[in-house]
């Protein structure tokens, strides 16, 4: 005689969001595989430059940044690297929330992390788009030579 004991599996939970929503995610799942591979290029291709090209990280102090935030190559590529990193990160945070939140927490953590992410977005992009090495003493070295032109 065998008891042979039988096993209820519940049916998927499907999505009770909107169309709308569903899209949303879509794109968001998109965009997370799509910025990751940029940034792997982008940071790899990053660190090649200034840690392994040329006399490596001794070179690098405030003069050598300086230099670099001259070029406005080096402001796009470290502009690409903000934005994206940090959008991907507060996605994959907004993953999170979704996922283990529920009523009001799940907004109050939502809306802290837009506002952390927009702040953070708004004083990065504005330290290197608005960098000035020459504010200050520039009388010796590599900013003497930088500044001299201005």
């Amino acid at each position: 005689m065998s008891d042979t004991a039988t096993t209820t599996v519940e049916p998927p939970r499907y999505s009770r969001a909107p169309r709308k929503a569903r899209g949303l995610e879509k794109r968001a799942w998109l965009y997370m595989r799509a910025s990751g591979i940029l940034l792997v290029v982008l940071i790899f291709g990053h660190l090649l430059i200034n840690m392994f090209l040329g006399t490596g990280v001794r070179a690098i102090d405030f003069a050598f940044v300086a230099g670099k935030l001259a070029n406005p190559f080096w402001i796009v590529w470290d502009s690409l690297i903000l934005w994206l990193a940090l959008i991907h990160g507060a996605n994959g945070m907004r993953t999170i929330v979704n996922d283990y939140a529920r009523g009001a927490l799940r907004a109050v953590l939502l809306g802290a992390l837009l506002v952390a992410t927009v702040v953070l977005l708004v004083l990065g992009s504005l330290v290197l788009w608005t960098f000035d090495p020459c504010i200050g003493d520039t009388s010796s070295g590599v900013l003497a030579e930088l500044c001299g032109a201005q």
